[in-house]
């Protein structure tokens, strides 16, 4: 979607046109018949008095995409695009407490409705192209972790240290179109190792994590359920050498061993892992990977932990976190955080 530049446009008045061309072609994939259907659904608009809810709707698109970090900002950011929001379907930018009364008030089951017609419209569209990175049928996930900062002194509830307050989002993310599988929300304290052990997997598939899931006894479980994962090994794991395979060097492979770990040795065949040690050319440095799945080749592990690296600047655990202090339910926004 393009709109008409006037030829005396300044180059501000240019760079707001494009930014509003391409928030309205991603506000393309929320049908509003869909969305008006949804807010009929859970009766969101009673008592609306002339503010709807797809406004909201565009002005909490417009913090998240827009980096607003206060009610003022998301406010000022659309009046400064007055002429402009009809593209959008929004006749005015709302006013500070028009917007803060409808984030406190309106029925969150609404936008839990709209993410989840999105979420499937996604999948349905990932499968569509079935365009898969790696020949192995094995599933591939990864998960991570991410600490998000809350105001204290609203949400009381996630106290992390003496002043601070936090909850951590733990997700499990499909590299089949890179789309969230799930997740899980707890307190700030709560250590990654814990959130992972309680989490089922399908046999067969694979995992990615990095060395904050380092737990021998985790990785013995995956391989009794026959879970595959890739992670990297700290430097005092200890180990010893039960085969020396060749290295393809002409793919960066340096080494590939078949080892066992010294904590779990008693477990017997089942707590072999392999341990494969890779030139990474763009960080012109050597990194050691490490798995339980023995057969595939040693460049397909090391590519299979690089697909993770490409994900992890836009997953969900990194972008959760870009907002979480703007204000959104008051005019006090340096004190306050929208709900989670």
């Amino acid at each position: 979607m393009e709109f008409y530049q006037n030829p005396e446009a300044t180059q501000e008045d240019t760079a707001m046109n494009r930014v509003c061309s391409i928030f309205a072609q991603v506000l393309q994939f929320i049908p509003r018949l869909e969305f008006g259907a949804a807010v009929r659904k859970h009766q969101a608009e009673r008592h609306a008095r002339g503010f709807h809810c797809w406004t909201q709707l565009v002005a909490m698109l417009f913090c998240q995409l827009g980096c607003a970090q206060s009610l003022r900002e998301i406010v000022g950011g659309l009046a400064a695009c007055e002429g402009k929001l009809q593209h959008l379907g929004v006749e005015s930018a709302p006013r500070r407490s028009t917007l803060a009364y409808a984030n406190e008030h309106r029925p969150w089951q609404l936008f839990q409705s709209v993410f989840e017609a999105l979420y499937q419209r996604c999948v349905a569209d990932a499968m569509q192209r079935g365009r898969r990175k790696f020949r192995f049928k094995h599933k591939l996930l990864s998960l991570d972790a991410t600490l998000i900062p809350l105001c204290l002194s609203m949400f009381d509830w996630a106290l992390y240290r003496r002043s601070k307050g936090a909850v951590k989002l733990h997700l499990v993310l499909d590299h089949d179109g890179y789309l969230p599988r799930f997740a899980v929300i707890t307190d700030g304290k709560t250590s990654d190792i814990n959130v992972a052990r309680s989490l089922e997997f399908e046999p067969g598939t694979v995992v990615v994590i990095d060395r904050g899931y380092q737990d021998f006894g985790w990785w013995l479980e995956l391989s009794r359920q026959k879970v595959f994962f890739v992670t990297r090994l700290k430097d005092n794991a200890e180990y010893g050498l039960v085969e020396q395979r060749t290295a393809d060097r002409e793919r960066g492979i340096l080494l590939d061993e078949v080892v066992l770990l010294t904590k779990i040795q008693e477990a017997g065949p089942v707590a072999r892992m392999r341990r494969i040690e890779v030139w990474i050319e763009e960080k012109q440095e050597s990194m050691v990977f490490f798995t339980n799945h023995l057969t595939l080749a040693a460049s397909t592990i090391a590519a299979i932990y690089k697909d993770r690296w490409q994900v992890e600047g836009s997953s969900p655990t990194r972008t959760a976190t870009n907002h979480s202090r703007t204000g959104t339910t008051g005019d006090d926004t340096s004190k306050q955080s929208p709900p989670i």
